[in-house]
C-alpha cells in the first residue's frame, strides 16, 4: 500500500529509458518506499518463524487474507472500487481459508 501510495504520487513512468531509471531511481532513494521494503522484508522474517511453528498446508492459506485486506484499504486509501464479483471473490477466498486450515 506504501508503494501504491509513493509511487501514484510520483507520477507517470517517463517514455525514454535514461528518465525511467532516473524515475525508479527516485522511487527506491525515498524513505516511504524504503518502508515498503522494510515491510516485506519484516513479512517475510515473520514467515520463516511460522514455518517453525505449523505445517505449511495450514499456515500458508492465511497468507490470502492480504487479499482480502489489500481490496479494503485500497477502496480506503485510493478510492478503488468494490465491485459485486470482487466481494463473491473475496467471500471465496475467506471460504477456502476455512476449509483449507482444517
Amino acid at each position: 500500500m506504501i508503494i501504491k501510495w509513493q509511487v501514484s504520487l510520483a507520477g507517470p513512468l517517463p517514455q525514454q529509458t535514461a528518465e525511467k531509471l532516473l524515475h525508479l531511481a527516485y522511487l527506491l532513494l525515498n524513505p516511504w518506499i524504503i518502508s515498503g521494503f522494510a515491510a516485506a522484508f519484516l513479512a517475510a522474517l515473520s514467515w520463516m518463524a511460522a514455518m517453525t511453528k505449523f505445517p505449511l498446508s495450514y499456515a500458508y492459506p492465511f497468507m490470502s487474507f492480504a487479499f482480502v485486506l489489500v481490496l479494503f484499504l485500497s477502496a480506503v486509501f485510493f478510492k478503488e472500487p468494490i465491485t459485486l464479483p470482487k466481494m463473491l471473490g473475496m467471500a471465496a477466498i475467506v471460504f477456502g481459508i476455512v476449509v483449507g486450515s482444517r
